[in-house]
């Protein structure tokens, strides 16, 4: 029967591998950088307290795939397995509020139907936790702050101000949007868009049905001088000298 070791991560934030009883998986967890210590809880394997992160996800790592070729069985949390552990989407160094909003982008792009869709767009819209809400707050906070440092930077204070309204205004457009959006793409969705600008604009122009009428009646009362057969009004002979 295979020795079973398992790896994982304690509270103090050491890596820490127990099972390694006999020699050549000893010989293992320490050539991949485990230290060992032997005492009377008996044989184990630590990592430093102050191993960085990434060093103790590829340790463990490189330990279990060593120890697995050995034919150990070795458990391994999803935490320390570089081989189940999702990189970044994107790495944009200390823009992490951007990264994670390139993530849902790319959760909203991949929804296969309304329901994922919807489940993605809530990320942007909840009303208390999305992150439209929490771009709202923050542009309000930097206005008040401006003029909480300096008196004098009213205007700018000011466009920080309006740039809140703004997207309060996103907020207020797209507000009860969800049961709409969790029926996009079902056959018995009956979708009629908004009116847009140029709508509104093209109703406003349109002669009404009674103008036209007033104008054919208007039309039919007026005197007509006669026509010629090219469709124009005869010309008055000019008498010969």
């Amino acid at each position: 029967m295979p020795t079973s070791i398992t790896i994982t991560s304690e509270f103090s934030g050491s890596v820490v591998a127990k099972g390694a009883t006999d020699d050549l998986s000893a010989q293992l967890l320490r050539h991949a950088g485990f230290k060992q210590i032997d005492d009377w809880h008996g044989r184990r394997h630590r990592l430093p307290t102050t191993t960085p992160l990434a060093d103790q996800v590829a340790i463990a790592s490189h330990a279990a795939e060593m120890l697995r070729a050995a034919r150990y069985d070795v458990t391994l949390p999803p935490s320390l397995d570089t081989a189940r552990m999702s990189p970044p989407v994107h790495a944009l160094g200390p823009y992490a509020a951007g990264a994670e909003l390139l993530s849902i982008t790319d959760q909203i792009r991949a929804a296969e139907d309304g329901a994922s869709l919807q489940r993605a767009v809530d990320h942007l819209l909840h009303p208390e936790h999305g992150a439209l809400e929490r771009v709202r707050e923050a542009l309000e906070a930097a206005g008040e702050q401006v003029n909480d440092l300096d008196d004098d930077a009213y205007a700018l204070a000011d466009r920080f101000g309006f740039a809140s309204e703004f997207v309060s205004s996103a907020q207020s457009e797209l507000v009860d949007s969800e049961a709409e959006l969790r029926r996009v793409g079902t056959a018995s969705t009956s979708y009629s868009p908004a009116p847009t600008v140029r709508d509104h604009r093209g109703a406003a122009l349109a002669t009404s049905p009674a103008a036209n009428q007033a104008k054919v009646s208007s039309a039919s009362s007026s005197p007509s001088a006669p026509c010629s057969a090219t469709g124009h009004p005869p010309r008055a002979s000019t008498p010969r000298r």
